[in-house]
């Protein structure tokens, strides 16, 4: 349960600020189907994070040992510091609303999430736990935890929210696991 728990507050924690986080926002204005928008960010988290999940799991056949410790608590503390830098919001959306919320949802949230920061995360947690479905499982919430939300409260949430606040917050959590996982 370490893998889905750990998974779940990263991935959540690490989306706050993301570029999906700000096209869910985007989507959510765009579109009046916040359920077809919902439906399309679970489709497009749970192809590009199990097939995530996957790699790292494969490579962290690989990295045994105490270098490949050294290695995934490290990218864990690089993530970090990647999280502390804002994303920029797309405006893709707007040229393919022609076909539906679903869709545009679904295309545009799988291609935003290749080289994200949370597939990133999601790679070196797989890595780590060695647990393709829990880890999948985990950041598959966690996202849903960060994205429905602004999907269904759009920007009325975003003024509540210190985004610098919780970026500092999801940085903090990465170097606790980066700091945990290397063996001093």
């Amino acid at each position: 349960m370490d893998a889905f728990f750990t998974s779940v507050l990263t991935v959540s924690l690490a989306e706050i600020g993301d570029k999906t986080q700000l096209l869910s926002l985007m989507l959510a204005a765009r579109f009046s189907h916040k359920s077809a928008i919902v439906a399309g960010i679970l489709v497009a988290t749970l192809l590009n994070h199990a097939a995530s999940a996957w790699l790292g799991t494969w490579l962290g056949q690989f990295i045994l040992g105490p270098t490949g410790q050294w290695l995934l608590g490290l990218s864990f503390i690089a993530m970090a510091g990647w999280l502390l830098i804002p994303d920029k919001q797309d405006d893709d959306a707007i040229k393919y609303a022609k076909y539906g919320a679903f869709i545009v949802t679904t295309v545009l949230f799988f291609i935003a999430e290749i080289g994200d920061k949370t597939q990133v995360a999601t790679i070196a947690l797989a890595a780590t736990y060695q647990n393709i479905f829990m880890v999948t499982l985990g950041t598959t919430i966690g996202m849903l935890l960060a994205n429905v939300p602004v999907v269904y409260a759009g920007e009325a949430m975003l003024k509540v929210i210190p985004l610098n606040v919780a970026r500092w917050a999801a940085a903090i959590a990465f170097a606790i696991i980066g700091l945990t996982i290397i063996p001093w």
